[in-house]
């Protein structure tokens, strides 16, 4: 039947009983499942991490400056990798660090959930946030 029509036979589901075959033009069928996957690439959104760095003494109005770039980063959909560095007797006050984090963690709490804790890796100490 199949070179009647000029079309080529394709089995779909060999291992069903009995297997399931199909009257159609292969070439087509493999242009439709190739247009049909590139769409499917197309439309997945990737998702990036930004990085934001700080100093532990860090100004108020720059630390609400970070924190909006922050926001629309989240807006995107993006995820944000906070990196405080610490330079010369700063790391003897490793807990400012800890509380410039926690005082992050809160203000994004409403959007942001805590992807990594903080933790400290030398001279820096970073925490990674995803958007809810």
């Amino acid at each position: 039947m199949a070179e009647d029509a000029g079309m080529d036979l394709v089995e779909i589901v060999p291992h069903a009983q009995p297997p399931v075959c199909k009257i159609t033009d292969l070439g087509k069928m493999k242009y439709q499942s190739q247009k049909k996957a590139a769409e499917a690439r197309k439309r997945q959104k990737t998702i990036e991490i930004k990085e934001i760095k700080m100093r532990p003494n860090i100004d108020t109005h720059d630390y609400e400056t970070k924190m909006k770039a922050v926001r629309r980063f989240f807006d995107e959909g993006d995820k944000v990798k906070l990196t405080l560095r610490f330079r010369g007797r700063e790391m003897a006050h490793l807990e400012l660090g800890m509380q410039l984090l926690n005082k992050v963690k809160e203000d994004v709490g409403e959007i942001a959930k805590v992807e990594a804790e903080p933790k400290l890796e030398g001279r820096q100490m970073m925490m990674v946030l995803a958007p809810k």
